[in-house]
């Protein structure tokens, strides 16, 4: 789908490393397909030294014109600074995917002359181990073929869903936001462990491999969670106690509202980058 395409991305921090590398770890493209230009040359030396990518050094003009897709890799800060930058080379045979937190495809699309096709993802730090959550969504001239090729580069970093635009707010109040909440409650189950005796290293690797192996079990099995959570809850058992507890505590209730927060909060932060 994308073999015969030229990949270009502005921004080689880690979430743009990680999907250099889901690319070529999936044998989607050769190093020679792939451009990225930052501003930190060191950071670009070293992914041409263990990758074999071509660089274009604070270049991001030479870097849209050789490409036939562009990721914008970089902070919703300095977008508005790149697409003056790029402005003048992007056409309509090129497609630009972002990744900038709250900035809409509209934003993007009225900053650039013409009918310019665009694609607005976010994924989340997983992808720096391939196991990403992305939910993807189309602007107004993208087309199904620009949709499919996202959806096939950003499998190569895990799992895709595609969803209306509106809705980004809330995948970032879930899955962008997430690993965060997911890494507090590996910790407190590391702590519990080291309460009742484990070595730290013993709990941490317990409860971590606790949280992959359920989340696996359920991906893989389609299963609903709550079915999966009374396969483990015998009557009178220790685990039926547990989840009591945490019931007691509101585990459910927090978690409901700390994704709404976090979508709420992301609602605010998109407004005000995109009515500078």
């Amino acid at each position: 789908m994308i073999k015969d395409k030229k990949i270009g991305f502005i921004g080689a921090g880690n979430m743009g490393k990680a999907m250099i590398r889901g690319l070529l770890d999936s044998k989607s493209l050769s190093p020679d397909s792939i451009y990225a230009s930052d501003l930190r040359e060191d950071v670009l030396i070293s992914l041409k030294d263990e990758y074999g990518i071509n660089i274009c050094p604070q270049d991001n003009k030479s870097l849209v014109m050789e490409s036939d897709i562009i990721f914008l890799s970089v902070k919703p800060q300095i977008i508005d600074h790149i697409l003056f930058e790029i402005k003048e080379p992007v056409d309509e045979q090129k497609l630009i995917i972002t990744i900038a937190a709250g900035v809409t495809t509209k934003h993007i699309e009225g900053y650039l002359d013409g009918c310019i096709r665009v694609v607005r993802a976010m994924p989340n730090t997983p992808a720096l181990v391939l196991e990403a959550a992305t939910a993807i969504s189309g602007g107004f001239y993208s087309t199904k073929e620009d949709l499919d090729i996202s959806r096939h580069i950003f499998s190569s970093l895990g799992k895709v869903v595609t969803v209306d635009e509106e809705q980004l707010d809330a995948v970032t109040g879930l899955s962008g936001s997430g690993p965060a909440y997911v890494f507090v409650i590996i910790e407190a189950l590391s702590d519990a462990g080291v309460k009742m005796g484990l070595s730290r290293d013993v709990a941490t690797t317990l409860a971590a491999q606790t949280v992959l192996g359920s989340a696996k079990l359920l991906l893989e099995t389609g299963m609903h969670p709550g079915r999966l959570k009374d396969m483990v809850t015998s009557p009178g058992g220790t685990a039926i106690e547990g989840i009591h507890t945490l019931e007691e505590g509101g585990i459910r209730t927090n978690l409901i509202n700390a994704v709404s927060a976090a979508t709420a909060r992301s609602i605010l932060l998109g407004k005000k980058l995109n009515h500078k």
